[in-house]
């Protein structure tokens, strides 16, 4: 089958890339600027663009399949030829559930922990060896791809982002893949650039769960009073699955989870991380593999990419990085730290990096985020407040949404650094939380600091 990406260089087109070439399709694609690891990572498979840019006469009538990614703007000249041919076009879930259509589909959504899930899930299925399709949004251990596409698996776990498909589909993606097995770990507010209120927002999740195929299974996390109410509130024909976070002791910094055969060590830790693996759990059992299997297999997860992942830990001294930068996620991230290290200094900062989290009125979310950290730091750029069009947020508007009187915020990336490389760590954990890098941090840096 003949493909061709518009924007093929985004961290999910360029892995669907990847996985189609690896099926024997013929993939062709464009971009105007691929970065790296996307750049490498395309041109080692032949299929890195030789010119940067959009090319009409690369859409010829012979291409069986266009996908549009969401860098892709709708008078994108490649993607104006293609609708002059009549050509395919599909958004990036549109294709996925093509390509999934007669498998079973678990899909797996919330406003935080999904990757985590399904890392879980696909950790234990790789333990086991067994085979399944999957989307994931991060690089895991173990896995060449964040997408895998086969002709012959029965399974496909997807990870059910809430954002929209295409610039030309305002859709969330989790509304396409109709899922047979559904999960919801959590609802918080979010993307309010597209949900500019919280009902609308919540709205996605009841339509989400409409879409589940009749007789199929919806596993819930009972402790979200949201999830627990759009979930009892379904009427459609599906079972319920309701999940909470399991008994856990934390003893010298190893936490232990309570199974049927006593305590376990695992690698991971915090109740929301528990509560994730709760989850991941019944999900599993669901696709076949029992209670103490499942155990046996995720004794040894250490985490998905940027989630809770540790930097380097020195003599009395640890750094965490984690993609955590909604309100809830980063409450819940910090207060995870703390519990794990309740004897150290834990020093949180958190860069504000999203629409969501540099729109003044959204700021009253974070209050007592950062409360479990015993100094809180906050970091963002008025630059990028700029380029996302955004109304210029100030100090005090920071200072008085976190209610925290001992907040520090830095808006000058070097003057960040210089605060970081100039703390006294001693008996200290450092979290870093953002879903960008502090205006240019090298965490390479914060490694050598912590060693």
């Amino acid at each position: 089958m003949r493909t061709h990406f518009i924007a093929i260089g985004g961290s999910a087109m360029h892995n669907l890339a990847l996985a189609l070439h690896s099926k024997g399709y013929k993939v062709t694609g464009s971009d105007d600027a691929i970065f790296e690891p996307s750049k490498t990572r395309l041109q080692n498979k032949g299929l890195l663009p030789e010119e940067m840019g959009w090319f009409p006469e690369k859409i010829t009538s012979d291409i069986e399949a266009v996908i549009l990614g969401m860098h892709a703007k709708a008078d994108n000249p490649e993607l104006l030829k293609a609708q002059e041919l009549g050509l395919k076009i599909y958004s990036y879930p549109e294709f996925l559930y093509e390509q999934s259509k007669d498998k079973t589909r678990v899909v797996i959504g919330g406003s935080h922990g999904k990757t985590t899930i399904t890392s879980m899930i696909l950790h234990v299925m790789h333990y086991h060896n067994i085979e399944v399709d999957y989307m994931v949004g991060a690089q895991l251990e173990g896995f060449d791809t964040m997408v895998h596409l086969t002709a012959d698996n029965d399974f496909i776990v997807l990870e059910g982002d809430e954002y929209l498909s295409s610039p030309m589909d305002p859709r969330p993606k989790f509304h396409l893949y109709q899922p047979n097995i559904a999960l919801i770990s959590g609802i918080a507010w979010d993307h309010i650039n597209v949900f500019p209120t919280y009902e609308n927002y919540v709205e996605q999740f009841s339509i989400f769960i409409r879409k589940i195929t009749n007789g199929g299974i919806l596993v819930y996390n009972e402790n979200d009073p949201e999830v627990k109410r759009v979930a009892e509130e379904a009427t459609n024909p599906i079972r319920k699955i309701p999940y909470h976070t399991p008994d856990y002791t934390v003893e010298d910094g190893t936490t232990l989870l309570a199974t049927p055969e006593g305590p376990m060590p695992i690698e991971v830790f915090g109740a929301h991380n528990l509560n994730n693996l709760a989850g991941a759990k019944w999900i599993c059992q669901n696709m076949g593999v029992d209670e103490a299997d499942f155990y046996e297999a995720i004794a040894s997860f250490k985490g998905a990419s940027k989630r809770l992942e540790k930097i380097a830990e020195g003599k009395g001294k640890v750094a965490y990085k984690d993609f955590a930068h909604s309100p809830s996620k980063v409450a819940a991230t910090t207060k995870a730290v703390k519990e794990q290290y309740p004897n150290r200094n834990l020093i949180a900062c958190l860069e504000l990096h999203t629409y969501s989290s540099l729109n003044a009125e959204f700021l009253k979310e974070y209050q007592g985020a950062l409360n479990a950290a015993d100094t809180a730091v906050v970091f963002y750029s008025p630059e990028a407040v700029q380029i996302k069009r955004l109304e210029t947020i100030t100090y005090e508007q920071i200072a008085k949404a976190f209610n925290r009187e001992d907040l520090i915020i830095y808006t000058n990336p070097e003057d960040f650094k210089q605060y970081l490389f100039n703390l006294n760590l001693d008996n200290t954990v450092l979290l870093l939380m953002s879903s960008g890098n502090y205006g240019g941090l090298d965490f390479d840096d914060v490694k050598k600091l912590i060693l």
